[in-house]
């Protein structure tokens, strides 16, 4: 039985951001020795929601900063309105970026990025005491995974651009199985989703774009062709073969 249907016409006319273009930049920034970054010039998004998969120093969050700040939201997340600054401590790789911007209009956006997330809370806190988008209390006052499902499923409104920076990170498995219906209700309501994941639960959703980094460029992958797929496949498939390989000291 498919459970998933193709997206529908208006998930796939929304498509707010269709291509990014990378033009030469400068050679002595940290990215320009990440391979992946070095020979990228351009990506097509043909599918509501593209996920970045790759190792850590591939150059996928470094390129999906890049995006969320050429766009116009604030380096360290938040919607188009945000303004704070905790530490400048993002590339000026979006100098470098072209953005073709599909014939919608999006009338929403975020950027969720993990790692910065604290920084976003208290600026949430500072500017306002009204919490109906983000679960009716402090995010501060919420379990980190509560606070960031509370964020999609109040906060997101639809019709919008969500750029995520590994979301999983926060997340049970249970409660990313939960991201993925949020994700997916949004998207058919005409959102358009790109995020940077490790995980294996997330970039199974269907009909979605897998950009790889873990080669010489990125390149667009099936889902069993992912690393985060083939190693937990391994693992589990092989547990005590691995973990034999992984701790044996004989």
């Amino acid at each position: 039985m498919e459970i998933f249907k193709k997206w529908s016409l208006e998930s796939m006319s929304n498509i707010f951001l269709k291509e990014i273009r990378l033009k030469n930049f400068e050679k002595n920034a940290f990215y320009s020795k990440i391979d992946g970054l070095n020979k990228f010039n351009h990506l097509k998004f043909n599918q509501p929601i593209t996920f970045f998969s790759g190792e850590n120093g591939t150059g996928k969050s470094t390129l999906l900063e890049a995006i969320a700040i050429k766009w116009g939201f604030n380096p360290e997340g938040g919607s188009l309105n945000f303004n704070f600054a905790t530490k400048n401590t993002h590339s000026n790789l979006e100098e470098y970026l072209v953005l073709g911007r599909g014939e919608e209009r999006a009338k929403d956006g975020f950027f969720l990025r993990a790692e910065s997330f604290y920084n976003l809370a208290t600026y949430v806190d500072n500017i306002s005491d009204n919490f109906s988008e983000y679960g009716d209390s402090s995010l501060h006052h919420q379990s980190h995974g509560e606070s960031f499902l509370n964020l999609v499923n109040h906060r997101f409104r639809g019709k919008g651009l969500y750029i995520l920076d590994e979301p999983e990170s926060a997340l049970s498995i249970q409660r990313q199985l939960a991201l993925m219906v949020s994700i997916k209700q949004l998207v058919d309501e005409g959102s358009q989703f790109i995020i940077a994941t490790h995980s294996p639960f997330l970039l199974a959703l269907p009909n979605s774009q897998i950009i790889s980094f873990d080669r010489d460029s990125p390149i667009e992958i099936t889902y069993e062709e992912s690393k985060p797929y083939e190693l937990t496949a391994l693992f589990f498939n092989n547990k005590d073969r691995m973990l034999h390989q992984l701790f044996d000291q004989e």
